[in-house]
């Protein structure tokens, strides 16, 4: 019996070492999701309403799991140091849900990614109908002009429907060169094709989507299958310390 402790006790070990390396690691990995949250809440709160057909709750729902992620993170360190077999267990039951909720996450973003497209279709087109260079949707609209270098939906066209045209014209963030770009030459349908970009902002967002979108699902069925590891370590150790605290009796 107690050469059989002294063999596993290296086990234990090695397996306490690679489990904590590991919670550090799952614990940096929320404190970069609570991060992206609030970056995306604070920072990006315009861009995602133009996304989004309603109000989206992301970012929150970002700060929520990078949050959730921090303190199991934590308690997982602790259940490791401390060596408790039904704590370790309730990680592992932890980890088994987060994997669950990004692999769910994963195949849902790149299954319904058309429908994000289509999503954006009709929500850009109505802040660009509705446009009026003051509310929020409508400076996101400016900085989405401005950043991509592009003009309207579909191109520059898409600004003749809108309630801004008729007394404003094209919105000044289309020009190709602002210093040599009045508001009298946007307001002139001949002259405003020859100052503003000709290409439109839908194209461009939907093909970064589209390129990158297998890259975002790739990358997070690889953090998903990333908390097997953490699950098998977690039900290994706790498994030799429950064997070795039974041989000890």
């Amino acid at each position: 019996m107690a050469s059989r402790r002294m063999e596993t006790k290296p086990v234990i070990t090695c397996l306490k070492t690679l489990l904590v390396v590991y919670s550090f690691v799952f614990w940096i990995t929320g404190a970069v999701l609570l991060a992206v949250g609030l970056w995306g809440q604070f920072m990006l709160g315009p861009y995602i309403s133009l996304i989004a057909e309603n109000s989206t709750n992301a970012p929150y729902v970002l700060i929520g799991t990078g949050t959730t992620i921090i303190v199991f993170g934590l308690f997982g360190c602790f259940a490791t140091c401390r060596g408790s077999p039904w704590m370790l267990k309730l990680y592992a039951m932890f980890l088994s849900l987060v994997f669950l909720a990004e692999l769910v996450a994963g195949i849902s973003g790149f299954v319904f990614r058309h429908e994000i497209k289509g999503t954006f279709l009709r929500t850009y087109n109505e802040a660009v109908q509705d446009y009026d260079a003051k509310d929020e949707k409508s400076l996101a609209v400016d900085n989405v002009q401005r950043s991509l270098r592009c003009c309207g939906v579909l191109n520059y066209t898409s600004w003749f429907t809108s309630v801004y045209y008729p007394t404003n014209g094209i919105p000044s963030s289309c020009c190709v060169n602002t210093s040599d770009c009045s508001s009298a030459d946007l307001r002139n349908s001949t002259i405003a094709p020859s100052k503003v970009h000709q290409q439109g902002c839908y194209e461009l967002v939907t093909s970064f989507i589209e390129t990158n979108m297998g890259i975002i699902a790739g990358v997070t069925f690889g953090i998903a299958f990333s908390q097997l590891i953490g699950m098998l370590l977690a039900c290994c150790l706790s498994r030799f310390i429950t064997a070795n605290q039974y041989e000890m009796v």
